[in-house]
């Protein structure tokens, strides 16, 4: 076991430059966190686990002003690092997918609609038939404006991360851009959707609520 510390005692052994000790107590203790959290839940290596640490380790000293005082320093330290695995483990599970797999071609022959359509992901909640007629007019309108509406970038952005659930850094990564850039790319795209279903007489609320259960 580390050395028990008062949440004054980490800040101190770890702001500025961080005294070695200290710093190889934390590592330690998120080590063993991170092997119980996520080694038992998620196929990864001993090495993976060293690697979440240390890229939590360079978050958690970056941030250090953060720290409130509300819980336990390392209670705070270890949920930075949780964080950080997961969304790594995100990561890769998109790593070596490209964008052409995730995002159908436009205008795809009928034989194809089915995987061509990025929002057959949307269930079908109620079982009436009138309902699923509804459900079903809105999503064949809200693929038609994706594909019509949209720029390639827009299209490519707004399937992978919204509809796919890519992580933005992912999806930055493979379209050779930024996390600011990408974030502009998707507003302009949500906004354009938007006023064209307001051009049909629809709010975002009105197609949202058909595919939500009463």
């Amino acid at each position: 076991m580390g050395t028990e510390r008062t949440n004054k005692a980490w800040l101190s052994g770890l702001t500025g430059t961080p005294d070695p000790q200290v710093l190889d107590d934390l590592r330690a203790r998120l080590l063993r966190g991170l092997r119980y959290a996520i080694k038992q839940r998620y196929r990864v290596t001993e090495s993976d686990l060293e690697d979440f640490v240390q890229d939590a380790l360079v978050r958690i000293l970056h941030n250090l002003d953060s720290f409130r005082g509300e819980s336990r320093f390392t209670t705070w330290a270890q949920k930075i690092a949780v964080r950080v695995a997961l969304s790594e483990l995100r990561r890769k599970r998109w790593e070596n997918v490209s964008l052409s797999d995730l995002v159908p071609p436009p205008h795809a022959s009928e034989h194809d609609e089915r995987d061509a359509n990025p929002l057959t992901w949307i269930p079908s909640t109620e079982p009436t038939p009138e309902h699923r007629v509804t459900q079903q007019s809105l999503r064949d309108l809200l693929s038609y404006l994706i594909d019509e509406e949209l720029t390639d970038l827009q299209r490519q952005a707004m399937v992978a991360v919204v509809l796919q659930g890519v992580p933005l850094e992912e999806v930055a990564r493979k379209m050779d851009t930024n996390r600011n850039a990408l974030y502009k790319l998707l507003h302009d795209a949500r906004e354009r959707l938007k006023r064209r279903l307001e051009a049909q007489g629809l709010t975002v609320e009105d197609v949202m609520g058909a595919f939500t259960p009463e």
